[in-house]
């Protein structure tokens, strides 16, 4: 070996203790994360019962969380470049846990408002710095297999969530769905702190300083608290038919607007916009944004359908969803391995025409007559795709990039994803009201009593009611208020048709984006040389 080379393996960083040891601690604590954002769904009821609000004011309880979640994510490489990145996860796992535990404490609305403002802000820190501590952690030919661990927790969390919360509501009180963060985030609190440590370039990094900029922070912090809240408020106030939402949309498009702009031009930025001059890592946020969307759009998607549609008990509805979690569990150590041997845009291209195959036989399989095997194997068939795009595009966005912007990398990847998510929901519940309108007003053109057809229909389940002892006038009455309740089932069933359909072409529109991503040296990790 040259003296060259033994002095560039000198210089390179490698941690005191086993990666996998520190892989396996900080994903704990995303996990711990990610389960938080989904396992409050399910107890709102609950919470607006015990708490003595009405179910509107209770989704507060939601909004506050990803308010304050969505403001801190973009903004963590900053932070973790002015305390120190282990410092700065540590003070983010104190926080979740500590205001985790004053959410289970809080003895009205507004407490529980303000210590979940806290839990999302010590929360917004876990994720991408759990990302950023396995780039550094890992070589770059080894970044799959950390990235592959990471993503269970990521894409699994959300699947669980709404089951455990269910569970433990039921059985126990919503307030145990923030007590259980408490011993996993001590625990992970204190293994942080004995196995994590920053790489020499942080260390230098912290020790230059770091300017604050008041300008850049109160601008993200407008445009995106009045983006989350819109986005989680939007179809409940009509959108533009709501002066505050209107207001809110404004606020939100001169702000980021502005954000962007005024960003570009500093020198200590707390989001580096500069890196989206990189075509690469702009297509990759857009492909982790659109991931977002598709995974918590058909999480939301099949449950809701089951459950109204279809009747399921909310435990019944988890029990369905619950296999696909498992293929994802199994697939993605396997997407660790493949990445080590195959282009990481061709299991990005694979993955985005699986999923957008998979929306379209959605569109074709659901119905109200869908078993729960058919349900079961049909969100298998919806998470193939999802398996093969987590890990390859959370590699390929550091490609070209400098190890001291990794904390960047995954801030801003990492908020992509949740913005995703957020966009993903409301879409999901836009599309399903005003589609479900527009079918029932087509449908209703037909249950007209000039119909043959209908009238048929109507006077054979009146005479079935009069059967049964109701009068002529009630035995009609009963079968006009039946054929009108299928009428509006059948609406709503083709509006999650059209619904999975836009999913289908937004996924097929990522299958052919994902052609013009840099290639990449799986054994290497680097980009692929020029041919």
């Amino acid at each position: 070996m040259t003296t060259a080379a033994l002095t560039l393996d000198q210089d390179i960083w490698r941690p005191k203790y086993n990666p996998w040891l520190v892989a396996v601690v900080v994903s704990l604590a995303a996990f711990m994360e990610v389960l938080d954002t989904s396992i409050a769904n399910v107890a709102l009821p609950y919470i607006a019962g015990s708490l003595g609000v009405s179910n509107d004011d209770s989704t507060w309880v939601l909004t506050s969380y990803l308010v304050s979640n969505a403001i801190i994510l973009p903004m963590t490489g900053w932070l973790a470049g002015a305390v120190g990145r282990k410092r700065f996860f540590m003070i983010c796992l104190a926080v979740f846990t500590v205001s985790s535990l004053l959410c289970g404490f809080a003895p009205s609305l507004p407490f529980l408002l303000l210590f979940r403002v806290l839990q999302g802000a010590g929360g917004g820190g876990l994720q991408p710095m759990a990302q950023a501590i396995l780039a550094d952690t890992f070589p770059p030919e080894k970044r799959g297999l950390a990235f592959a661990l990471y993503g269970i927790t990521a894409v699994t969390a959300p699947t669980i969530g709404p089951t455990l919360g269910g569970w433990i509501t039921f059985n126990y009180s919503w307030r145990w769905i923030f007590f259980i963060n408490l011993p996993v985030g001590a625990m992970t609190w204190f293994l942080v702190r004995r196995f994590v440590e920053d790489p020499p370039y942080l260390q230098k990094l912290k020790r230059a300083g770091v300017k604050l900029d008041y300008i850049g922070i109160a601008l993200l912090a407008l445009g995106i608290g009045a983006l989350q809240v819109l986005l989680d408020k939007g179809q409940e106030d009509d959108w533009f038919g709501s002066h505050f939402i209107t207001t809110l949309v404004i606020t939100s498009a001169v702000c980021l607007i502005s954000l962007v702009i005024w960003e570009w031009f500093q020198k200590t930025p707390i989001i580096d916009v500069q890196m989206f001059r990189s075509f690469n890592f702009a297509s990759s946020s857009l492909m982790m944004f659109m991931l977002g969307i598709m995974l918590f759009s058909s999480l939301v998607l099949m449950p809701l359908f089951l459950q109204t549609l279809l009747g399921y008990t909310s435990q019944l509805a988890g029990l369905a969803l619950s296999a696909g979690g498992l293929v994802l569990l199994m697939e993605m150590p396997i997407m660790g391995q493949l990445t080590t041997k195959v282009q990481a845009r061709r299991l990005i291209a694979f993955g985005w025409i699986s999923l957008s195959i998979a929306m379209y036989y959605s569109t074709q399989r659901i119905d109200l007559q869908i078993s729960f095997s058919a349900a079961t194997w049909l969100r298998i068939a919806q998470v193939i795709g999802l398996g093969f795009l987590f890990v390859p595009i959370s590699l390929v966005a550091y490609i070209g990039l400098p190890p001291e912007k990794n904390n960047s990398v995954a801030g801003i990847i990492n908020f992509m994803r949740n913005m995703g998510s957020s966009v993903g929901t409301s879409i999901v519940t836009t599309l399903i009201a005003r589609r479900s309108q527009l079918h029932q007003a087509r449908l209703v053109e037909y249950a007209r009593v000039d119909n043959p057809n209908f009238a048929n229909a109507a006077q054979g389940l009146a005479r079935q009611f009069a059967s049964g002892g109701l009068s002529r006038h009630e035995a009609n009455a009963t079968a006009y208020a039946q054929i009108y309740q299928t009428l509006q089932a059948q609406a709503a069933s083709l509006s999650y048709i059209d619904t999975f359909m836009v999913l289908s072409v937004g996924a097929g529109i990522m299958f052919f984006l994902s052609f013009l991503l840099e290639k990449n040296d799986p054994g290497g990790g680097g980009v692929h040389a020029a041919e």
